[in-house]
This record gives C-alpha cells, sequence and structure tokens, in this order.
C-alpha cells in the first residue's frame, strides 16, 4: 500500500473507495453529502486525508445497521464533539500543571533572595516576564 499514499497520508478516490470496499461512485455521494471532506490539489484532483478512510467504514457500517444519512451524519458530528471536548479537558489539565509550575516559580523566585540574585545570572529578564505573562494568562 506504499504507493497509495500522496504527500503526507492522503488517498485518491479510487484508492480510499478500494481501501472501504465500495465504489467511487458511493464516495462521491457521501462527499457531495459533506460526509467525506476531501482536499483539492493544484490541479483540482480531489484526495483525502487517511483519517476519511476510518471515517467512510463507519458511515459503511452505519449503513449496514440501516441507519439513515441524517442520523448517520448527526452521530458522526457527536463523535467529533465529543473528542474536541476531550481534547480541550485534556489542554485544561496541562494548562493547569503549568499554572502551578509558574506559580511555584514565581512564589520562589519572589521569596528566595539569594537563589533569586543567582538565578537572576542564569534566567534572562524576558524569561522572567514571559513566566508572569504567561501566568497572568492562565489565570
Amino acid at each position: 500500500m506504499g504507493g497509495s499514499y500522496v504527500g503526507n497520508e492522503r488517498l485518491r478516490i479510487g484508492e480510499l473507495a478500494q481501501l472501504a470496499n465500495v465504489t467511487k461512485r458511493t464516495v462521491d455521494y457521501y462527499t457531495n453529502l459533506g460526509l467525506l471532506k476531501p482536499e483539492r490539489s493544484a490541479s483540482n484532483y480531489r484526495y483525502y486525508k487517511y483519517g476519511e478512510l476510518e471515517r467512510l467504514r463507519k458511515i459503511v457500517a452505519y449503513k449496514k445497521k440501516q441507519y439513515s444519512l441524517d442520523h448517520i451524519r448527526m452521530m458522526l458530528i457527536q463523535e467529533c464533539e465529543s473528542k474536541i471536548h476531550a481534547s480541550e479537558k485534556q489542554l485544561n489539565e496541562k494548562l493547569n500543571d503549568l499554572n502551578v509550575e509558574l506559580q511555584t516559580v514565581i512564589r520562589w523566585l519572589e521569596n528566595d533572595k539569594k537563589k533569586n540574585s543567582s538565578l537572576k545570572n542564569q534566567v534572562s529578564h524576558e524569561s522572567v516576564t514571559l513566566m508572569q505573562s504567561l501566568l497572568l494568562l492562565l489565570l
């Protein structure tokens, strides 16, 4: 399947159809309905990211279970929203961890004059300012 990729993990419509065991016409139909999202090349060819193969396989599986295309669209939207929510939650957790670390560093800088003067030789004023700005953004 090494020749199946164009650029970075992109498939032509025929390759996508073959891998999902559907016709090119089916891929066209789902694309026209907005269920699949191709990219256009400079020469106006449609290419699909490799992730669209998984999406197409889900659509096919849902169709086999007799779900309507409107219901499938809603399920795909809900799955996407769930992934976005999980990513946001993970990002917020990382930001909170960074916030705690920045508060610790700033407290340390403010409370320990000897280490502060020693640290000033190692950390630029711009870095300290940047850390303080990041802290303000996180609050």
